[in-house]
């Protein structure tokens, strides 16, 4: 195992640790556990990493780059038929061919030049991927996501035009800021459109998203450390 990756019983505690901070958080508004999906994300950490996990019982990942879930998880996908990979960083057009092929969720449809571009590819590959929406709650010029007051109409446009399986909103709060008011905005935004499906929460504030509705929180560090990136 490289020096990048913990060993593999460090990441089997941490899972433990953050699988138990979920189920207290959820008991503590009346929500079931099993209600929160886990995502763990393996953006930098190879393969021997993400197979500690998965030993330990995981089998929801996320990334950020298409090309790496590529490079990591063929293998190891035929030993884990029910790996699900969730894309979870920024989604180029000119990656939309291989993330539809490689990954089984798409986290991040932002823009509608994404959005026809994946509705394309859906119907030429016949492969469907549930699809969430990220807004911008912040409104950060340098972050991805649609505006709050243009995700309605974006939402209509996934749906209705493009018919694209949108199931739910994702967000990233500002790093400087109080999480729980951005949560509680992309829950609203959610609701009134009809989806039930909140990708929310990181390893700072997954409890908080939990509190607020997450159903899907996407935790890296927490599991399997701080991350060593290339200078």
């Amino acid at each position: 195992m490289t020096d990048a990756a913990p060993e593999a019983f460090h990441i089997a505690a941490n899972l433990a640790a953050v699988r138990q901070s979920i189920a207290t958080a959820a008991a503590e508004v009346k929500r079931a556990p099993e209600s929160v999906t886990l995502i763990a994300v393996a953006k930098t950490f190879p393969a021997e990493a993400v197979e500690a996990a998965l030993s330990a019982g995981q089998r929801h990942f996320g990334e950020n780059r298409v090309q790496e879930g590529m490079a990591k998880y063929p293998a190891l996908r035929e030993r884990y038929r029910d790996l699900v990979l969730h894309l979870i960083g920024p989604l180029q057009t000119n990656k939309v061919k291989q993330a539809v092929a490689h990954f089984d969720v798409i986290h991040t449809v932002d823009r509608p030049k994404l959005a026809e571009e994946l509705a394309k590819e859906f119907a030429k590959s016949g492969r469907r991927l549930p699809c969430f929406i990220q807004v911008n709650t912040g409104e950060e010029e340098q972050k991805a996501g649609c505006a709050p007051q243009e995700a309605d109409a974006f939402i209509a446009d996934c749906r209705d035009r493009l018919k694209l399986p949108i199931v739910g909103l994702m967000c990233i709060p500002p790093a400087a800021e109080e999480p729980s008011p951005h949560f509680a905005l992309l829950n609203k935004i959610a609701k009134r459109n009809g989806l039930d499906q909140l990708s929310m929460g990181m390893s700072g504030d997954f409890e908080t998203a939990v509190q607020l509705g997450a159903t899907h929180v996407r935790v890296g560090s927490a599991i399997f450390g701080g991350r060593s990136y290339p200078a």
